[in-house]
């Protein structure tokens, strides 16, 4: 039997197989990274695409390998591994856990709304997630040590439980369908408080920039607030349409008969709706901005310039990951 011709080792793996100058191409690679049926992938599966991805960069081809099965391995390898690092993330801070974990959360925040204890609850459990894949989805390679890791969870669940509590008080005498929207208000608020300090690090020494071909030219705090206002853009993005759609439906189920009828259906519709919200939110505003963001050289900070213009004195654009 004749033997497939063997693939060339020129094929670019290190970037997402679609165009990420458009959104569409960066929306069906992050509809490949967020996929929740990678969360079933086995150790030895997600060791097998390392080893074919690694292999691959090193310019060692496996007999039979075809293009499909190639970019198939790249991107199960993307979605448990990080891209700075190459350590196998926590499960439940890997994109393709960001529908289920989120679906449940959510939903669950949505429906127990009108107590004190339970929106202190769901606000803590939500940001002990998010704690976990700001910190899993961090950019850049340098260490954070266990004491600036708890001072920035600390922080950042405080400020959410305390604006989410201080929102329910100011609508207790407002309508109903107003006081839905508390969890939406705290999350959007406690994103912009958690993301900048689980990454704080990245705030005060920067984050790797590099020239096209990944060179690694310098540290930027420039390219790292670029980069975390990009992410908390995304963020929000990507919780609204699932805290936003769900209420007004719930609003108009709630007066009818069915649900007075069976009201223990609440929660998991709830988690339902907002479920299908997050399939698409996810991908789609994770697509707002390319993972491989850039900026010009003449953005960044003086001393950095100048470190760069050593190197290379006729570079203009630099390029960094901006994290999840």
């Amino acid at each position: 039997q004749k033997m497939p011709p063997s693939l060339p080792t020129t094929i670019n793996i290190r970037e997402p197989r679609w165009d990420q100058s458009t959104f569409q191409g960066r929306a069906k690679h992050f509809f490949m990274v967020t996929d929740p049926r990678n969360l079933l992938l086995s150790g030895a599966t997600l060791e097998e695409a390392r080893r074919v991805v690694e292999d691959y960069r090193a310019g060692t081809v496996q007999p039979g390998l075809t293009e499909d099965q190639l970019w198939r391995a790249k991107y199960i390898y993307d979605s448990a591994f990080h891209p700075d690092t190459g350590e196998k993330m926590i499960l439940v801070g890997r994109m393709s856990a960001q529908v289920p974990m989120n679906m449940t959360i959510t939903g669950c925040m949505l429906t127990f709304y009108r107590t004190t204890p339970a929106v202190l609850f769901w606000q803590w459990v939500n940001q002990s997630f998010n704690a976990i894949v700001n910190y899993t989805n961090r950019s850049g390679d340098a260490p954070i040590t266990p004491s600036q890791l708890g001072t920035a969870y600390v922080s950042a669940t405080t400020g959410a439980v305390v604006t989410a509590l201080g929102l329910k008080s100011l609508t207790k005498h407002l309508p109903a369908i107003i006081g839905r929207y508390v969890p939406f208000a705290a999350v959007a608020a406690a994103n912009c408080i958690n993301i900048p300090l689980m990454r704080q690090r990245e705030l005060k020494l920067g984050i790797p920039v590099t020239d096209e071909n990944g060179n690694r030219l310098g540290e930027s705090t420039a390219a790292a607030q670029k980069a975390i206002f990009q992410v908390v853009v995304s963020r929000i993005g990507m919780a609204a349409p699932a805290m936003a759609i769900p209420p007004v439906i719930m609003n108009m189920l709630e007066k009818r008969a069915f649900l007075k009828r069976y009201p223990y259906l609440n929660a998991p519709l709830q988690v339902g709706l907002v479920g299908l919200c997050l399939v698409f939110a996810t991908p789609l505003c994770c697509a707002l901005f390319p993972q491989k963001s850039s900026m010009p050289v003449s953005s960044l900070e003086p001393e950095v310039q100048d470190q760069i213009r050593k190197k290379d004195p006729w570079l203009e654009t630099v390029y960094f990951n901006k994290g999840l």
